[in-house]
């Protein structure tokens, strides 16, 4: 459902010695790790079960957009997301999904005035405000219908433009009827409040209250770690408090406090993914980050541990 299938070990596609890097890795994590998180051992998981998305409004925008999907594939990557493709026609996103033979793992919803109004899914009123929350919501699984995609963020909007829960759970609970009907699944995401002032819902605990109000199974939970370590900290902790609510839909990564790749930033990222694996995570975590570098490529040098491996002659 929603684009998670049984992960595959995968082994005959990666050269041998990257087995035995990932192995002493997880080793060398395990040594680390608190006792109280549980961590793969290299006997029962050699190597990750993660999959990655490349980001493409953050990643390769050195390249227009349309020419992303292809320097994506040349890269490595397997799967794709994106901010909101709008101003492209959904069969052309169409064609060159399948022309590089990308999965598109997730989109946005129409936000409403970008950047002025930062989603319109919890702004008060009906009428007029439920007309455009409806037709945002159908031009998004117009669009993921199109291109095949699973998953939908929605966001809610500021608090300083009358953004309210009750008004969320409402249009939540309306929008999960349309989207079952589509094969679509919906998520909501935590915005930490340096980056995004004012938004309705700055932290994990909000989110996940939310959603149990909202109560319909095709609705969870986007888990950002850049915007949880940017809010509230406590990356772990949250990652299993995320993976046993039984509504983890989908994961982004990038490294604070510049937003940067692994490697680049405060954050011990592969351990972090190794505890998205070891508690039970098959899903996609997409590399939504500012390359440090100037081109995107010397910046993944990092994903080549998680099977992100450039063609040859790319």
């Amino acid at each position: 459902e929603g684009g998670l299938v049984p992960p595959s070990a995968n082994l005959s596609m990666r050269p041998v010695m990257m087995i035995f890097e990932r192995a002493r890795f997880t080793t060398e994590v395990s040594k680390l790790a608190s006792p109280s998180l549980p961590v793969t051992s290299p006997s029962s998981c050699p190597t990750s079960m993660v999959r990655l998305p490349a980001h493409l409004s953050m990643l390769f925008t050195e390249h227009p957009f349309i020419e992303r999907f292809r320097r994506a594939a040349e890269a490595g990557f397997k799967a794709v997301e994106c901010l909101f493709p709008y101003d492209t026609p959904p069969e052309t996103l169409s064609e060159e999904l399948q022309a590089h033979g990308l999965q598109q793992v997730l989109i946005n919803a129409p936000p409403g005035d970008w950047p002025r109004q930062r989603g319109i899914g919890a702004l008060p009123g009906e009428g007029a405000a439920d007309a455009a929350f409806e037709q945002s919501i159908d031009t998004a699984l117009r669009y993921a219908t199109a291109m095949k995609c699973p998953l939908v963020h929605v966001m809610s909007g500021l608090r300083e433009q009358g953004a309210e829960e009750s008004t969320f759970v409402r249009r939540l609970q309306w929008a999960s009827g349309r989207a079952e009907q589509s094969g679509v699944r919906l998520c909501v995401e935590a915005l930490n409040s340096r980056d995004m002032p004012g938004y309705l819902l700055d932290n994990c605990d909000a989110v996940l209250k939310l959603l149990e109000k909202v109560d319909r199974s095709n609705v969870g939970l986007q888990l950002d770690l850049y915007h949880v370590q940017v809010a509230e900290g406590d990356v772990s902790t949250r990652i299993v408090q995320a993976c046993k609510s039984g509504r983890l839909f989908h994961v982004q990564i990038a490294n604070p406090p510049g937003r940067h790749e692994p490697g680049v930033g405060e954050l011990n990222l592969p351990y972090l993914l190794e505890q998205l694996d070891a508690n039970g995570y098959i899903g996609h975590v997409g590399c939504e980050y500012n390359p440090s570098t100037q081109d995107t490529l010397a910046s993944l040098k990092w994903a080549t541990n998680f099977g992100i491996i450039p063609r040859v002659g790319s």
